[in-house]
């Protein structure tokens, strides 16, 4: 019988908070069943198991992520945008270490195309590129480019890997300003 109060929708968000307090790759289900002082068959009424609970984070984090790359970018056009993207990628990845590692999980394909996050994410990309005109096949490569260096910045800041005694916020500033400037003279590269 099911507990009162316990539905799937309120097992993945406190999973993905349990996520985010000890890290997406030590998410169990008895890790989750202890938050609710319930054994962990249990939670089988409401997902079908580990993977499915796994997958299920990581669609959340990619519908709350979407929401908040979109409402980055809506409005603003080129370097406002950029750096509005920038900030609200690393805001998740920082401030949010389980759902932005559940952003990686291995989905099966038929479960991410019932989702609109992930679509909402490529779209939030593209919008941020629209100010800056690029056309196929070079929008693919900015936005490569672009997932390459905050991820990259984001997950060596989460780990305490900039080490140098030089302001993190000033290193950002200019990394954005630097692809501002790559992105504004694509044409020339």
């Amino acid at each position: 019988m099911p507990r009162v109060g316990l539905t799937r929708d309120t097992l993945v968000s406190a999973a993905a908070d349990v996520a985010d307090e000890i890290g997406f790759d030590r998410l169990t289900l008895a890790v989750l069943a202890e938050r609710f002082g319930v054994r962990d068959a249990s939670l089988y009424t409401h997902v079908r198991g580990l993977a499915d609970l796994l997958e299920s984070v990581a669609l959340l984090a990619h519908d709350e992520w979407a929401h908040t790359l979109g409402q980055a970018v809506a409005g603003r056009s080129g370097h406002a945008a950029l750096t509005a993207f920038a900030d609200s990628y690393r805001a998740f990845a920082t401030g949010h270490p389980g759902r932005y590692a559940a952003t990686r999980y291995p989905v099966p394909p038929e479960r991410l195309a019932a989702s609109t996050g992930v679509t909402r994410i490529v779209e939030a990309c593209y919008a941020l590129l629209r100010g800056y005109d690029l056309a196929e096949p070079d929008a693919t490569d900015a936005v490569r480019l672009l997932r390459s260096t905050f991820h990259g910045f984001s997950d060596l800041e989460a780990v305490g890997g900039f080490t140098a005694d030089r302001d993190l916020d000033a290193s950002w500033r200019r990394a954005v300003n630097a692809l501002h400037h790559t992105l504004t003279h694509w044409s020339q590269i």
